[in-house]
């Protein structure tokens, strides 16, 4: 009985305990800057994306970050306009900066035009090579 309540309150003391930020502190002069990649063509990739994009943004305040997604392979669905599911929730995370980069060479491969996608998507030659040049950079690469 001690050891579970020992356990139980060990737990609490974890859940309960508040995330510190790394120095230096994020503000509007230094944000944190964080790239994500999607490459899968699936409800669950895309929700979850979104909704980590969500979470991070809502625990740092927009104007403590910037954010990019960078949607490729079959990931670029994420951004097509047709998918009722997700562009939505796109263009509300856009309304807040958050950028979203489609590549264009998986754009050659699929046939897909620019006015396919969400209006605000960002075309760049190659996704990976922007997810590259992002970390080069100093962004911190998030692959959730």
């Amino acid at each position: 009985m001690k050891n579970f309540i020992l356990i139980l309150l060990s737990f609490c003391i974890i859940a309960t305990g508040e995330t510190e930020y790394a120095k230096p502190l994020p503000s509007f002069d230094n944000p944190r800057l964080v790239v994500f990649s999607v490459t899968e063509d699936s409800e669950h990739a895309f929700n979850h994306i979104l909704s980590v994009a969500s979470n991070v943004v809502k625990y740092y305040g927009a104007d403590n970050i910037n954010m990019k997604i960078v949607a490729y392979s079959k990931g670029l669905k994420l951004l097509y306009k047709t998918n009722k599911s997700t562009a939505a929730r796109v263009d509300a995370l856009m309304q807040i900066d958050v950028e979203f980069v489609a590549c264009g060479n998986t754009m050659k491969t699929y046939k897909i035009k620019e006015e396919d996608l969400v209006e605000g998507s960002v075309v760049v030659t190659a996704g990976v090579v922007e997810l590259l040049e992002s970390v080069k950079s100093g962004w911190t690469y998030i692959k959730p």
